[in-house]
Protein backbone atom coordinates (compact mmCIF):
# COMPACT_ATOMS: atom_id res chain seq x y z
CA UNK A 1 0.00 0.00 0.00
CA UNK A 2 1.06 3.68 -0.60
CA UNK A 3 -0.68 7.39 0.05
CA UNK A 4 -2.31 8.67 -2.74
CA UNK A 5 -0.27 6.66 -5.65
CA UNK A 6 0.45 3.19 -6.07
CA UNK A 7 1.21 0.51 -8.25
CA UNK A 8 -2.34 0.26 -9.84
CA UNK A 9 -2.62 3.93 -10.33
CA UNK A 10 -3.46 5.26 -14.14
CA UNK A 11 -1.72 8.78 -14.11
CA UNK A 12 -2.31 11.23 -17.34
CA UNK A 13 -0.66 14.53 -17.49
CA UNK A 14 -2.59 17.78 -18.81
CA UNK A 15 -0.69 19.47 -20.56
CA UNK A 16 1.08 16.77 -21.77
CA UNK A 17 2.80 17.52 -24.85
CA UNK A 18 4.16 21.35 -23.18
CA UNK A 19 8.35 20.93 -22.86
CA UNK A 20 7.34 20.79 -18.46
CA UNK A 21 4.96 17.97 -18.49
CA UNK A 22 7.10 16.18 -21.45
CA UNK A 23 10.26 16.22 -19.39
CA UNK A 24 8.36 15.09 -15.99
CA UNK A 25 6.35 12.77 -17.64
CA UNK A 26 9.55 10.97 -19.06
CA UNK A 27 11.35 11.17 -15.68
CA UNK A 28 7.72 9.81 -14.27
CA UNK A 29 7.95 6.81 -16.49
CA UNK A 30 11.63 6.03 -15.93
CA UNK A 31 11.14 5.15 -12.36
CA UNK A 32 8.17 2.97 -13.45
CA UNK A 33 5.25 5.65 -13.01
CA UNK A 34 2.00 3.85 -14.75
CA UNK A 35 1.25 6.83 -17.36
CA UNK A 36 -1.19 5.94 -19.69
CA UNK A 37 -1.65 9.06 -21.87
CA UNK A 38 -2.38 13.01 -21.29
CA UNK A 39 -4.63 15.99 -22.69
CA UNK A 40 -3.41 18.76 -24.91
CA UNK A 41 -6.89 20.67 -26.61
CA UNK A 42 -6.59 20.33 -30.02
CA UNK A 43 -3.89 17.51 -30.19
CA UNK A 44 -6.33 14.54 -29.66
CA UNK A 45 -6.25 11.65 -31.62
CA UNK A 46 -2.31 12.01 -31.81
CA UNK A 47 1.09 10.09 -30.06
CA UNK A 48 3.05 11.58 -27.50
CA UNK A 49 5.92 9.68 -25.83
CA UNK A 50 4.16 6.65 -27.60
CA UNK A 51 1.47 7.21 -25.77
CA UNK A 52 -2.67 8.66 -26.77
CA UNK A 53 -3.49 12.27 -26.65
CA UNK A 54 -6.59 13.52 -25.76
CA UNK A 55 -8.36 16.56 -26.15
CA UNK A 56 -10.70 16.29 -22.79
CA UNK A 57 -10.07 14.88 -19.47
CA UNK A 58 -12.78 12.79 -19.85
CA UNK A 59 -12.20 11.30 -22.72
CA UNK A 60 -8.68 10.39 -21.32
CA UNK A 61 -10.39 8.98 -18.44
CA UNK A 62 -12.44 6.90 -20.83
CA UNK A 63 -10.09 5.48 -23.15
CA UNK A 64 -7.20 4.59 -20.11
CA UNK A 65 -9.11 4.23 -16.84
CA UNK A 66 -6.98 7.12 -15.56
CA UNK A 67 -7.58 8.06 -11.76
CA UNK A 68 -4.27 10.61 -11.09
CA UNK A 69 -3.48 13.66 -13.07
CA UNK A 70 -0.59 15.71 -12.88
CA UNK A 71 -1.26 19.23 -14.36
CA UNK A 72 1.13 21.57 -15.74
CA UNK A 73 -1.11 24.21 -16.82
CA UNK A 74 0.41 27.69 -16.40
CA UNK A 75 -1.57 29.87 -13.71
CA UNK A 76 -4.29 31.68 -15.42
CA UNK A 77 -5.49 28.25 -17.06
CA UNK A 78 -4.45 25.85 -14.41
CA UNK A 79 -8.20 26.20 -12.32
CA UNK A 80 -10.04 25.33 -15.56
CA UNK A 81 -7.78 22.19 -15.75
CA UNK A 82 -8.80 21.39 -12.35
CA UNK A 83 -12.26 21.66 -12.49
CA UNK A 84 -12.07 19.25 -15.46
CA UNK A 85 -10.30 16.57 -14.00
CA UNK A 86 -12.82 17.03 -10.85
CA UNK A 87 -15.67 16.40 -13.36
CA UNK A 88 -13.93 13.76 -14.77
CA UNK A 89 -13.81 11.80 -11.90
CA UNK A 90 -9.78 12.46 -11.55
CA UNK A 91 -9.54 10.93 -7.79
CA UNK A 92 -6.51 12.47 -7.11
CA UNK A 93 -4.81 15.95 -8.96
CA UNK A 94 -1.55 17.10 -8.59
CA UNK A 95 -1.17 20.96 -9.62
CA UNK A 96 2.42 22.03 -9.97
CA UNK A 97 1.71 25.90 -11.03
CA UNK A 98 2.19 28.20 -7.99
CA UNK A 99 0.66 31.69 -8.16
CA UNK A 100 -3.14 30.89 -9.22
CA UNK A 101 -5.02 33.32 -7.99
CA UNK A 102 -6.37 32.91 -4.46
CA UNK A 103 -10.15 33.55 -6.30
CA UNK A 104 -9.55 30.92 -8.87
CA UNK A 105 -8.61 28.50 -5.40
CA UNK A 106 -11.51 29.43 -3.94
CA UNK A 107 -13.72 28.82 -6.63
CA UNK A 108 -12.10 25.57 -7.17
CA UNK A 109 -12.51 24.74 -3.76
CA UNK A 110 -16.34 25.08 -3.62
CA UNK A 111 -16.46 23.41 -7.17
CA UNK A 112 -14.81 20.27 -5.76
CA UNK A 113 -17.34 20.23 -2.17
CA UNK A 114 -19.29 16.88 -2.52
CA UNK A 115 -16.92 15.03 -4.79
CA UNK A 116 -14.27 11.66 -4.50
CA UNK A 117 -11.44 14.42 -5.87
CA UNK A 118 -8.22 15.43 -4.14
CA UNK A 119 -6.21 18.06 -4.90
CA UNK A 120 -2.51 18.15 -3.97
CA UNK A 121 -0.84 21.53 -4.64
CA UNK A 122 -0.99 23.95 -6.27
CA UNK A 123 2.75 25.06 -5.63
CA UNK A 124 3.59 21.42 -4.93
CA UNK A 125 6.65 19.75 -6.25
CA UNK A 126 4.13 16.79 -6.39
CA UNK A 127 3.90 13.19 -4.57
CA UNK A 128 6.68 10.40 -4.76
CA UNK A 129 5.91 6.70 -3.94
CA UNK A 130 9.95 5.13 -3.62
CA UNK A 131 9.96 2.00 -5.67
CA UNK A 132 6.55 2.89 -7.20
CA UNK A 133 6.52 6.11 -9.26
CA UNK A 134 5.57 9.99 -9.05
CA UNK A 135 3.88 12.83 -10.42
CA UNK A 136 5.28 15.67 -9.57
CA UNK A 137 9.25 17.43 -10.46
CA UNK A 138 10.85 16.03 -7.44
CA UNK A 139 14.63 14.58 -8.32
CA UNK A 140 13.06 10.74 -7.58
CA UNK A 141 16.77 9.57 -7.47
CA UNK A 142 17.48 10.62 -4.30
CA UNK A 143 14.25 8.99 -2.81
CA UNK A 144 14.43 5.73 -1.51
CA UNK A 145 11.49 2.62 -0.60
CA UNK A 146 11.48 2.91 3.46
CA UNK A 147 9.04 3.48 6.00
CA UNK A 148 9.06 7.32 7.13
CA UNK A 149 6.37 9.15 5.46
CA UNK A 150 7.02 12.85 4.44
CA UNK A 151 4.42 15.99 4.24
CA UNK A 152 5.62 19.18 3.81
CA UNK A 153 4.93 22.76 2.53
CA UNK A 154 8.14 23.11 0.83
CA UNK A 155 9.95 21.11 -1.78
CA UNK A 156 13.80 22.23 -1.06
CA UNK A 157 13.62 21.43 2.59
CA UNK A 158 11.89 18.19 1.46
CA UNK A 159 14.88 17.46 -0.29
CA UNK A 160 17.13 18.13 2.36
CA UNK A 161 15.15 16.17 4.96
CA UNK A 162 15.56 13.07 2.14
CA UNK A 163 18.87 13.60 1.83
CA UNK A 164 19.85 13.76 5.62
CA UNK A 165 17.81 10.36 6.04
CA UNK A 166 19.37 8.79 3.11
CA UNK A 167 23.17 9.66 4.79
CA UNK A 168 21.16 7.03 8.00
CA UNK A 169 19.86 4.43 5.75
CA UNK A 170 16.20 5.73 6.10
CA UNK A 171 13.60 5.51 2.93
CA UNK A 172 10.54 6.92 2.81
CA UNK A 173 6.96 5.05 2.16
CA UNK A 174 5.53 8.18 0.21
CA UNK A 175 6.50 11.83 0.30
CA UNK A 176 3.76 14.92 -0.88
CA UNK A 177 4.03 18.14 -0.88
CA UNK A 178 1.08 20.22 0.10
CA UNK A 179 1.86 23.30 -1.65
CA UNK A 180 3.41 26.49 -0.30
CA UNK A 181 0.07 29.00 -1.51
CA UNK A 182 -2.73 30.71 0.68
CA UNK A 183 -5.21 28.05 -0.05
CA UNK A 184 -4.04 24.03 -0.46
CA UNK A 185 -6.35 21.25 -1.98
CA UNK A 186 -5.14 19.23 0.80
CA UNK A 187 -3.68 19.97 4.38
CA UNK A 188 -1.44 18.78 7.08
CA UNK A 189 -4.32 16.78 8.80
CA UNK A 190 -5.41 14.95 5.37
CA UNK A 191 -2.25 13.62 4.73
CA UNK A 192 -1.47 12.21 8.90
CA UNK A 193 -4.95 10.32 8.37
CA UNK A 194 -3.60 8.67 5.31
CA UNK A 195 -0.30 7.86 7.10
CA UNK A 196 -1.94 6.83 10.43
CA UNK A 197 -4.05 4.05 8.03
CA UNK A 198 -0.93 3.05 5.98
CA UNK A 199 0.78 -0.49 7.10
CA UNK A 200 3.72 0.54 5.47
CA UNK A 201 4.15 3.98 7.37
CA UNK A 202 5.51 3.92 10.64
CA UNK A 203 7.03 6.86 11.09
CA UNK A 204 6.14 10.29 10.02
CA UNK A 205 7.76 13.62 9.21
CA UNK A 206 5.91 16.76 8.83
CA UNK A 207 7.53 20.21 7.32
CA UNK A 208 5.70 23.32 7.83
CA UNK A 209 6.29 26.81 7.99
CA UNK A 210 5.49 30.38 9.35
CA UNK A 211 2.15 31.46 8.51
CA UNK A 212 -1.39 30.10 9.43
CA UNK A 213 -2.53 27.91 11.63
CA UNK A 214 -1.83 24.63 9.70
CA UNK A 215 0.89 23.10 11.80
CA UNK A 216 -0.42 23.49 15.17
CA UNK A 217 -3.89 22.76 14.29
CA UNK A 218 -2.28 18.90 12.52
CA UNK A 219 0.29 18.46 15.86
CA UNK A 220 -2.73 18.52 18.16
CA UNK A 221 -4.84 16.15 15.78
CA UNK A 222 -1.91 13.84 15.73
CA UNK A 223 -1.85 14.00 19.57
CA UNK A 224 -5.53 12.70 20.28
CA UNK A 225 -5.58 10.35 16.93
CA UNK A 226 -1.82 8.92 15.99
CA UNK A 227 0.17 6.21 17.73
CA UNK A 228 2.66 6.73 15.03
CA UNK A 229 5.60 9.10 15.93
CA UNK A 230 5.40 12.65 14.68
CA UNK A 231 8.68 14.48 13.92
CA UNK A 232 7.72 18.32 13.12
CA UNK A 233 10.02 20.75 11.56
CA UNK A 234 8.94 24.60 11.30
CA UNK A 235 10.61 26.15 8.97
CA UNK A 236 11.31 30.61 9.54
CA UNK A 237 12.64 31.08 12.85
CA UNK A 238 14.49 34.57 11.78
CA UNK A 239 11.17 35.54 9.81
CA UNK A 240 10.50 38.92 10.45
CA UNK A 241 6.61 39.66 11.31
CA UNK A 242 4.43 41.00 8.39
CA UNK A 243 6.61 40.55 6.28
CA UNK A 244 5.95 37.91 3.12
CA UNK A 245 9.23 35.16 3.05
CA UNK A 246 9.33 32.67 0.44
CA UNK A 247 5.83 30.73 -0.34
CA UNK A 248 2.84 33.06 -0.78
CA UNK A 249 1.59 31.36 2.29
CA UNK A 250 4.36 32.11 4.11
CA UNK A 251 3.32 35.39 6.09
CA UNK A 252 3.28 36.03 9.81
CA UNK A 253 -0.10 37.70 10.86
CA UNK A 254 -0.26 36.86 14.58
CA UNK A 255 2.35 35.83 17.57
CA UNK A 256 0.72 32.61 16.81
CA UNK A 257 1.97 32.04 13.20
CA UNK A 258 5.76 32.47 14.19
CA UNK A 259 7.86 29.23 14.24
CA UNK A 260 8.92 29.82 17.30
CA UNK A 261 5.09 29.98 18.81
CA UNK A 262 4.69 26.87 16.54
CA UNK A 263 7.22 24.76 17.57
CA UNK A 264 6.81 25.79 21.41
CA UNK A 265 3.35 24.28 21.12
CA UNK A 266 4.10 21.18 19.40
CA UNK A 267 6.81 20.63 21.69
CA UNK A 268 4.21 20.75 24.82
CA UNK A 269 1.91 18.42 22.79
CA UNK A 270 4.76 15.56 22.71
CA UNK A 271 5.88 15.80 19.28
CA UNK A 272 9.46 15.30 18.22
CA UNK A 273 10.56 18.82 17.42
CA UNK A 274 13.46 20.05 15.04
CA UNK A 275 14.74 23.05 16.06
CA UNK A 276 17.70 23.30 13.58
CA UNK A 277 17.20 22.18 9.99
CA UNK A 278 20.47 20.13 10.16
CA UNK A 279 19.08 17.94 12.88
CA UNK A 280 16.05 17.02 10.84
CA UNK A 281 17.52 13.29 9.91
CA UNK A 282 18.78 12.74 13.62
CA UNK A 283 15.44 13.47 14.92
CA UNK A 284 13.49 11.00 12.07
CA UNK A 285 16.13 8.40 13.53
CA UNK A 286 15.90 8.83 17.07
CA UNK A 287 11.80 8.50 16.28
CA UNK A 288 12.00 5.42 14.24
CA UNK A 289 14.23 3.88 17.42
CA UNK A 290 10.98 4.77 19.92
CA UNK A 291 9.10 2.55 18.36
CA UNK A 292 11.86 -0.24 19.28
Amino acid sequence: MSVFLNKDSRVIFQGFTGQHATFHAEEAMKIGTRVVGGVTPGKGGTQHLGLPVFDTVEEAVQATGADVSGIFAPPPFAADAIMEAVDAGIKTIVVIADGIPVQDMVRVERYRLDTNSMIIGPNTPGIITPGVGKVGIMPSHIYSPGRVGIVSRSGTLNYEAVAQMSELGLGQSSSIGIGGDPINGTDFVTVLKAFEDDPDTDVVLMIGEIGGPQEVDAARWAKNNMRKPLVCYVAGLSAPAGRRMGHAGAIISSESDTATAKIDTMEALGMFVVRNPADIGATVLKAVRSRD
